[in-house]
């Protein structure tokens, strides 16, 4: 009796094995799709913040509830102008202003400043003793509403807001992306393990006022 119970419980698993497998991926591809992705780091724009070959997760829901906010680290679809590619390229960078905000470099301490208040950005690339300038060059622009001024941590070796701002002639709509183009909200690495950390807002965007209206 036990045999024959046995031999029924084995025929059942293996019969429902393939719903069980179907279902998992069902759940894995949406979750994809719309809750949570990874992606590599292929390139130093965002040193030391993020390494090459670093994996982070991005959360694809949160800016469907909300906009992005200055400090985050974002994920997007880059501009052809940007990537070069016309099928398209994720790009990942950290929002420094938002709709609305005026943004300029630099401050006598050669800070930029958003909305007339310092920022001190303390993950700025630096190696050897040397840390990278916040800009290379002198800027003073307001965000379009919709759009973001976004910049990477390593300045001297990121495609970002400034340099397409600057190979445009200053045109702000080819230096900002809009939100509908941002993927989701760098919050993790995960890999390698001896890096895995959150990707948390520094607490210098804490004191960062709201723009005129």
């Amino acid at each position: 009796m036990i045999d024959e119970q046995t031999d029924k419980s084995r025929s059942s698993f293996w019969k429902e094995l393939p719903i069980l497998l179907g279902v998992a991926i069902l759940v894995a591809v949406l979750v994809r799709a719309f809750v949570l992705q990874t992606f590599f780091i292929p390139s130093p724009s965002m040193e030391n913040t993020l390494q090459i070959d670093d994996r982070v997760l991005v959360n694809k829901l949160v800016y469907d509830f909300r906009s992005p906010h200055r400090g985050e680290v974002i994920v997007f679809k880059a501009p052809t102008a940007w990537s070069g590619n016309p099928d398209g390229e994720d790009f990942i960078k950290r929002v420094i202003g938002v709709g609305g905000d005026h943004v300029a470099c630099c401050d006598e301490q050669g800070r930029i400043t958003i909305n007339g208040a310092p920022l001190d950005e303390p993950y700025l690339y630096s190696a050897d003793g040397e840390r990278d300038k916040p800009a290379d060059q002198e800027f003073d622009i307001t965000v379009p509403q919709g759009r973001l001024w976004v910049m990477g941590d390593h300045r001297s070796a990121s495609g970002d807001s400034l340099q397409h701002w600057q190979q445009s002639g200053q045109d702000i709509n080819e230096a900002t992306i809009p939100e509908d183009d941002v993927v989701g909200r760098a919050f993790t690495v995960f890999w390698p393990f001896d890096r895995a950390r959150w990707l948390s807002v520094p607490e210098q965007y804490d004191g960062i006022p709201q723009p005129r209206s």
